[in-house]
Order: C-alpha cells, then structure tokens, then sequence
C-alpha cells in the first residue's frame, strides 16, 4: 500500500540532510494542527503515530485512529482502542519462516492456473529470512567442530534448504541469509536494521521510521537500535509481507529510568537478568516498555541489546530504546552508510524523538526504577528466566531446588557416598559422533554437576564486552593450568562472523579453544533445544540415576525440558560465568568462595584470581572490534559458503513440488479457487470435533516438539519409510502440511471433555468411538461434514500462532465458538477463513449440556457484518433443537472481507491477480 495523501493534520513536509531531501511526516507539524501534547507521548508511541499519519485512509486508518494516540496522555493506553499498522519490513528465521514462503508459493500456483502471471506474487515490503534455528551441536571440543555441525545441518535439512534457495531466486523483496552466518536478531542489528527507512514513491523519497515483526518473539532485540519491532505468528507476519496492516491495541507504556553505572565486573548478562526479575514482578504483559534516564549515557548500545533481547521474558511486546549518541555510534561502528547515519539523526531530531542526557521524562502509564550501581552478579533458573539468583547465593539456591527438581528424593551432598555414580568409560568417547571427553579420563557425576556449558544465544552473543570477557576469563585460567571438568559438553555458538573476527584478532579464541569452547556453528543452538545430545555414557548415567543434571548457558530461555532432556536444572549467566561454570563442574561450587580448581603448583584457583576488570574489556573492545570487520563479513552476505552454492534448485517462476518430500508440500487452501468470490453460506448440521474447558492455548492446539511413531504424524512418516530417529521435530517439518495438521489439537497434555478422563488428541469419531483428532476429523471429511470446536474462556492464548489457526482450517472446522478469545488467535482464525463466536451473557456449552454428540447449524452468515448476532441451532441426538445467539467476533470491515474471501491469502491473491 502506499503513503496516505489524505494527511488531516497537515503533517506531510520536507527534510533536507546534506544533498539529499526527504519527504517526512512531521510530528511537530501534526501537533500544532489539531494533535495537542503529543511531543510528551513516549518514543515508542511517536513510531506508532507517524504510521498511522503515513497510513491514513479513512478506512483501515482513520484521523479518529489518530486522534486515540494523542488522546492516549489522558487515558495512558487503557482504552482499548484497536488501530491498523503497517511495519516497514519482515524478518523470519527458516523454522517459522519456510511456512510463509510455502504459502507465497502456492499463491505462485494458484495465479498461474487462474491464468495470471505467477510474478505477481511477491511480498509487498522487505522480507529477510535467516537460516539459523537448524543446526545442532552434535560435534564439539574440537577445531572441526563448526565444519562437521554444518555438514550435519545440511544432510538433515537438504530439503528445506533447497526450497529457501529456490525462494531466494524465485521472489522480489526476499532475501535469504544462508546457513552458517548468523543469528537473525544479531544480523538483524549488525546489518539489516537501519533506524530510518526510505523508500522511493512517485519521484520522491520518504523517510520514516525503521519497524519490524518477526517470526521469532526475540525480534525484540532490534529496538536498541531505536527500531520498533517485535515477534508475530506467522500468518500477522504474512499478512505484514502482503501489504495488510497488522492489528493491535494501542499499548500501554511502561517507563523503565536507569540510573547510576554498573559496578567493576557486573555484566549487561547480570543487568538484563535483573531487569526480567523486576518486570515480571511488574506485569507488562501487552505492554511497551521504554527505557529512559541518565543510566543510559553509561550503557552502550550493545548493552542495550542484551535488555532489549530479553522482552519475551520479562513479557513486554518490546523493550524500546530511543535514538541517542550511542545508536549513531554504533551504525557508524558496524559499517553503516554515512548518509544513513546523518539522516537517522537529522530525522530523530526532527520528530523529537532524540534523547539528549539531559531530556524531559516522557508520561509513560507507569514507571520503574533501576540504580544500576545496586546490580550484582546473577544467574537464573533452574526453570525460569524471571528467577534471578545473586550468584553468592547460588549453591544454596540450587540444593533448596533439588527437592522439587528430583521429584522429592532427598539431594544428597557432594561427597557422600550416595552423590556420586560412576560413568564408566566416558572419558574414552573421543572417537564418538556425538563429541569428546578431556584428558581421556573415567569420573563421576553427582547431583547439580554441568554437564552442558553453552555460550550460546543472540542475548549475549551480540554483546562484545560478555565475550571478550568469557575470553579473558579462559586466558587466565589457561595461564594458570585450570581445566574443565571432563564431563561438561562445551560450546560456542556467536550470533555472527563478526565474533569470530574479533576473537580471533584479540588472541582469545585460542583460549577459548583450550578450555573447549570452540566454534560449534552460528546459530540459535542450545538455547533452543539444538544443544545436541550428551555423551552416551553420560546420559544413561544420568538416567540410570535419576540424576539432577545441570545446565549453564548465556540463552534467553531455561524452561524445564527446553535445553535438553536429560538435563533438569537450567541456569541462565554471562558468557564469562559460562566458562567459570565449565571449570568448577557443579552448581554446589559457590564460585564467590570456593575455589574452581588448582593451579599449576596446586594452589587454589578462586573466581576472582581470573576476573578481568572492566577497563582490561574496554580496551580490548576498543581495540579488536572495528568497522571493517562488519564491512567486510556483510559485503557479501547473501552468497552463503560451498555448500549452499551448490544446491540445485528446482523450478523457476513456480516451484516445482517434490511429492514424495516429507518436508516441503504444496497446502491446499487455494484448491478450486476462482476470481469471483463465492456467498458465504450457512453452516449446517456440522458435527462437534472437541469440547474444551478454559484457557485452551495456541500451544495446546499448535504442533510443536517431537512425537512418536505411533502418533497420526508418526505414521504418516513411516508409511513413508522414515525412521523414527530421523522424524527431527513439528517445528522441521512446518512446511508440510501432512504432518503439521496431523499434529494439530495432539498435545499430550489437552484435554477435550467429550472423552472425559483421557489426556491428548482424541475426540469421538462419526461412530461414536475414541479416535484420534485428525483421524475422526478426515472420517467426517469424507462425507463433507462441516465441524465446530466449543471452547471456554481465553481461547488461543500462547505464542505458538500460525498453525493453530491453519491446522484448525484444515481438519475442517468452519467456526469456534468460545466464551472469550485472546485477541491474535480470533484474528488469525478469520485469516484462515475460520468464523470465531463468542457467546453472550455468561451461556457457555456447559450450561447448555452438551456432550458432542449434537450437530450445529449456524445461520445469518449470508448477511454477516461486524460483531453482529448469530444463530446457533444446536440439535440433540434425540432430535430435540434449541438456539442460542452469539456475536460474531468478525470486529473489523477488513477482517469481514478476509472472512469473506475465505482467507486473508484468498483476499490478497484475488487483488493482486485482478
């Protein structure tokens, strides 16, 4: 869609810097034409208004949208006013990325057999996709490490792989990182982000701000970078990609002030965990947070990053930080053109969306505040982001967790004779797949041993005062002898080349490697689960057991399970607590007083012996990371390595579908898909797929994790002759529908009331018998039996978005009926073409007495409109009919056309072929 020329406010001007002169819509211009105070809203807000400014229309953005932003200083975003907005570009990671781009080409298909050029299907803004969620650390303590991880990687997801690199060459406006460069968040704050955007539109440049959705939640990463973005399911993010606004609330604000300056060795890791504790005390669910105060001046930008990183764990939809001195210090450090840096200040100053040390407090809703002289050295866990631990207490900490950690069996202490179990044989796993052991040596493990220490994740790894402090901390435990304990897997995963680079200038990636944190790949490993498994003996000494195993990594998440699964305490902690874990092996090590281990002539070696200072980091930041180092890894980003170069691509405009692929399929939303946009009809006699209780989520409903082989989607791929060991997980396999939808509604833990007492996906088949859902609802598609989902209240909650809406339209459900939604999931099921109803006045399938066994006619569909009443006619296996009225959570005039069309994908691709 292109800029408004409505302009109400007047607000359209022009901006020269330097040469060159931009179109802009001027905040200050807007305020004295009507929008009265708005120079005191938060930054972050200032975005929100500009967009809406730039977008206006009189119909998905009206000056009454406007109006609600200024009038947001009185109401403080409690008013619940909806708006359309429309982010200037589109990241994706490959597992929640390759689903989009399954769609576009689909889409691709559909124009071609409605007789229209297939190039017409292209995304309608910037999309960048960033292979990076796929590789696993199966290989590491060694130089070839990285090499044998990518190769892996490849061989595992050649499929998926080939279908990017087809998207890549195919479409206009997407871009593909390959494998092996980065993570999303760090590539996305090293290179893509830009602050200011521009774009050319009849004969002139627009300047506006830099914003973004993402399809991974830590897209939030970019707002220290003054860029407003965070992360959306995939079918917000496809709807981002085609043009269409995305809707949201206009937010509440939560001011964060800093104060003060960090003490000598506290971390940005220690800062950010305090930061989450704090906010999660708070509550700012929904809610902006921005960070404002003179703390900032003594933070750098990098710092910032690590704060901003971490929103989806203190719950925010963002963490923003406004441009100051540090971010056009930092464009100008990674690389940045130097026009870009002159307009994102010019411009920034212009709106006044510039903070100066000495600016005025923006009016936030509410506020916090933190004196960063008060942080101390943390950790988190074992099961939460949120809880934070001072590392002085964090020996104790850990045996006060063991009781509920191993299922109430009393914790042992280190030494006794009952702590300790013999892994025989690990120490001579050298040759194994899967990693080596140091020193070749047999040991045992206790209760609260590391056995995995990962400097891992975009949290930190975008961070070079954390690594260059994880590497001073390995350099002088190597001067002094210090070593690893045998039985902690190591690793170290950058978010970019550009780590790499200054490790190695700096000479402390020797170090690294000496203690065995050598380069395992570049990507999101561990902190995702890709932590790779642990050495045989190890884990069937863990398990044979039951032992409380540790981890310890530099992630953004530790939930129970997530990191591996043999592993049930998780520890979130700098880089350089990352190695200090590696070296005492337990988390009974209280490292501000216990030694980590002996020096050369068998002294004690203490945490503090091998601290480095903060101005030993400083200096070798200042030093070992220069611009050319970004220049030069970003010159050619897009090339990829061998390995990606050699990949054939099958296809040209169109893809050409593999059916024997168990990765990549061709969906069938568009199957008899035509020009003209056929009447709704009424839904009748449909029968009822499940009957749930309260707070359902989206990530109950989506597929998600691994699954077995005797589940519908374990079946499916063994009648395909693939073994279970290479079933990889839902998340692999989203861009094949076959499986996905035989996951959707299967989690083991759902429970749906018309089997009473059973656990998981099941549901009463047309013969009244227990089956499976997918089962039962492919029985019912065989004779064209429409289907309905009852629900309770807060239906699809949860972040996992896309499928739960997808694999819902595909099992054939034409309507969910709920007694409240959760405001994405009811917008994404309209997307699919799936009719949300709410009922009214506290009725609910319980008071009705239903059972499952009834069949639902639902009427007035003909002559929907927004929010109106609908018929529900229920009738009973007796014959016996009653109606209830219900409101049709159809809220907008957009979201009644994509109802209409049958989908938000039908709407987009009948306007584009028109």
């Amino acid at each position: 869609m292109t800029q408004s020329s409505a302009n109400s406010f007047n607000a359209r001007q022009t901006l020269t810097v330097g040469d060159k002169t931009y179109t802009y819509y001027s905040l200050p211009e807007a305020e004295k034409n009507g929008l009265d105070g708005i120079s005191k809203l938060p930054k972050s807000l200032k975005v929100v208004l500009e967009n809406l400014l730039r977008f206006e229309d009189g119909r998905t953005v009206t000056a009454e949208d406007i109006k609600a932003v200024a009038k947001w200083l009185t109401d403080k975003g409690t008013a619940g006013h909806e708006i359309a907005y429309r982010p200037a570009r589109v990241l994706m990671q490959d597992f929640t990325g390759v689903p989009a781009v399954v769609d576009l080409a689909a889409m691709r298909d559909a124009t071609a057999k409605l007789g229209a050029s297939p190039k017409k299907i292209n995304p309608q803004v910037p999309v960048d996709l960033v292979i990076d969620h796929s590789v696993m650390v199966d290989y590491f303590g060694t130089p070839l490490a990285f090499n044998q991880n990518v190769t892996r990687e490849y061989e595992r997801n050649g499929e998926r792989y080939e279908f990017l690199k087809w998207g890549q060459l195919a479409f206009d406006n997407f871009r593909v990182v390959p494998p092996g460069t980065g993570i999303c968040h760090q590539v996305n704050l090293e290179y893509l982000g830009q602050t200011v955007w521009t774009k050319t539109e009849d004969g002139e440049t627009v300047a506006y701000p830099d914003t973004l959705v993402g399809t991974d939640s830590h897209t939030t990463m970019i707002n220290a970078l003054a860029v407003l973005g965070w992360g959306v399911g995939g079918i917000e993010a496809e709807a981002a990609m085609l043009g269409q606004p995305i809707t949201m609330l206009i937010p509440e604000v939560i001011g964060f002030k800093l104060t003060g300056k960090l003490n000598d060795g506290v971390t940005a890791t220690d800062l950010v965990l305090t930061v989450v504790e704090m906010l999660r005390k708070k509550g700012v669910v929904g809610k902006f947070v921005e960070f404002y105060g003179p703390g900032l001046d003594d933070l750098s930008l990098e710092d910032e990053a690590t704060i901003a990183n971490m929103a989806p764990e203190y719950g925010a939809t963002c963490g923003f930080f406004p441009v100051d001195e540090d971010t056009l210090d930092y464009l100008n450090k990674s690389g940045r053109d130097e026009d870009r840096v002159a307009l994102v200040e010019a411009y920034a100053k212009a709106q006044d969306m510039y903070r100066y040390s000495d600016s005025d407090d923006p009016v936030f809703t509410d506020s916090l505040h933190l004196d960063l002289g008060s942080v101390v050295p943390s950790i988190a866990g074992p099961k939460r982001p949120q809880d934070r631990i001072a590392l002085s207490d964090a020996a104790t900490g850990f045996a006060k967790s063991m009781e509920t950690l191993s299922n109430g069996r009393k914790a042992p202490q280190p030494g006794s004779g009952d702590a300790k179990y013999v892994a025989e044989g690990a120490g001579q796993a050298q040759d194994k797949p899967h990693g080596h052991m140091v020193d070749g040596q047999d040991f045992v493990l206790a209760d609260g041993d590391v056995v995995i220490a990962a400097i891992t994740s975009c949290t930190n790894t975008s961070n070079p005062s954390v690594l260059i402090g994880a590497g001073l901390v390995a350099r002088k435990a190597r001067e002094l002898g210090l070593k690893v304990k045998p039985w902690v897997k190591t690793s170290l995963a950058p978010g970019s080349q550009v780590v790499t680079d200054y490790l190695t200038a700096s000479g402390l990636q020797e170090d690294l490697d000496a203690m065995g944190f050598n380069l395992v790949g570049y990507g999101c490993t561990t902190c995702i689960g890709n932590s790779g498994p642990l050495a045989e003996e190890i884990s069937a000494c863990i398990n044979a057991n039951d032992l409380v195993a540790a981890s310890v990594l530099s992630g953004n998440r530790n939930f129970e399970g997530r990191v591996n699964p043999d592993v049930k305490a998780n520890y979130l902690a700098s880089p350089p607590l990352v190695v200090a874990y590696a070296l005492a092996g337990s988390m009974h090590v209280d490292l501000t007083e216990d030694p980590l281990g002996t020096d050369k002539d068998g002294n004690p070696v203490y945490l503090k012996d091998i601290w480095p200072s903060s101005a030993e980091i400083a200096e070798l930041v200042r030093t070992s990371v220069t611009p050319q180092l970004f220049t030069e890894r970003y010159s050619d980003v897009f090339k990829g390595d061998e390995a990606w170069q050699g990949i054939e691509v099958e296809g040209g405009e169109t893809y050409k579908w593999n059916s024997s692929s168990t990765y990549v399929q061709n969906p069938p939303y568009f199957e008899g898909l035509s020009t003209e946009v056929k009447p709704v009809e009424d839904v009748k006699d449909a029968r009822i797929l499940s009957l749930f209780l309260d707070s359902i989520t989206t990530d109950h409903i989506s597929p998600a994790g691994s699954f077995k082989a005797d589940t519908p989607a374990g079946k499916y791929l063994v009648e395909r002759q693939v073994a279970p060991k290479d079933f990889n997980s839902y998340g692999a396999r989203r861009g094949n529908h076959e499986v996905m939808m035989r996951g959707t509604f299967a989690n083991i833990r759902i429970k749906n009331q018309m089997v009473p007492g059973v656990e998981g996906g099941f549901t009463k088949g047309p013969d009244g018998q227990q089956a499976a859902m997918y089962d039962a609802a492919m029985s019912y598609a065989k004779s064209d039996t429409p289907l309905v989902v009852f629900a309770g209240k807060e239906y699809g909650t949860g972040s996992s978005r896309d499928w739960a809406a997808k694999g819902t339209r595909l099992l054939g459900v034409r309507a969910v009926i709920a007694e409240s939604f959760e405001r994405i999931h009811r917008s994404n099921l309209i997307g699919m073409g799936v009719l949300p109803l709410q009922f009214k006045d506290g009725d609910s399938w319980e008071k009705l007495g239903l059972t499952g066994d009834e069949s639902v006619t639902i009427e007035g569909l003909t002559e929907l409109t927004p929010r109106a009443d609908v018929t529900v006619k229920i009738t009973g296996a007796d014959g016996q009919s009653r109606e209830v009225v219900v409101t049709c959570r159809i809220d907008t005039l957009d979201e009644l056309d994509y109802y209409k069309n049958g989908g938000i994908l039908h709407y987009v691709l009948r306007k584009l072929v028109a």
